[in-house]
């Protein structure tokens, strides 16, 4: 059984989210603030981290990038009033997985939650088939459909990167710190290059999935049905 931990000032809606979440089958735990929910984490070990974003303390952007930074591989879903790109572009910088705005429907948190928990099963196996394409990270090789695709390193990186989080946006600063690091001195054009390159090896139409540009924010990596 999966833990979630709920973080949220407001008693009401930890309240309502437990009861949602327990309704779907999970085990959850609660912290009031973002300082509370780093105290409590390590203890914890929960398996994911619903979030809201304006928290007393530590406000929910700021504890997005303290658990990115210590409890990487967490899956984060950030519940906000805020719909405005502005502030989403915010939260996927700060290494949020989804968004989901309030008032929601209970329904619909299941569900994101759901799919985040098996969106990071698949990151975390060396080996991820998506579509046609299979991606071994332990052999560094590409197959589609059994023949071996021949890639540069930093293409299976890129593609390894997006593949591990289907339907998940990552930012271009994001994509560009994680695979050329902090001290990188080139352009945004480098990824764009890349993007390009790997859309030209894998057809959308023959690979069983496609590289989206998501205006304003970022790539992300959708399977076709």
């Amino acid at each position: 059984m999966s833990k979630i931990m709920i973080v949220d000032d407001d008693p009401n809606i930890r309240e309502l989210v437990c009861v949602l979440l327990k309704s779907g089958g999970f085990e959850v735990c609660e912290a009031k603030d973002g300082r509370d929910a780093l105290q409590k984490i390590g203890a914890a070990a929960p398996d994911m981290a619903v979030i809201d974003l304006m928290l007393p303390n530590m406000d929910g952007y700021e504890l997005c990038r303290k658990l990115r930074q210590y409890y990487e591989n967490i899956p984060i879903l950030m519940l906000t009033a805020k719909s405005e790109l502005p502030a989403k572009v915010r939260g996927f910088e700060a290494g949020t997985d989804d968004y989901l705005t309030k008032p929601f429907e209970g329904e619909e948190l299941l569900m994101r939650v759901k799919a985040l928990l098996r969106r990071y099963k698949i990151e975390t196996s060396r080996e991820i088939q998506i579509g046609r394409v299979v991606i071994d990270k332990n052999s560094y090789s590409v197959t589609i459909d059994g023949v071996k695709e021949e890639i540069p390193m930093k293409e299976f990186e890129l593609l390894f990167k997006l593949a591990g989080f289907p339907g998940r946006t990552f930012s271009r600063d994001q994509l560009i710190e994680d695979l050329w690091g902090y001290d990188f001195d080139g352009n945004e054009r480098t990824l764009d290059v890349h993007i390009s390159r790997l859309r030209e090896r894998f057809p959308s139409g023959q690979a069983g999935f496609k590289i989206a540009t998501v205006r304003g924010l970022g790539y992300r990596l959708e399977v076709l049905s």
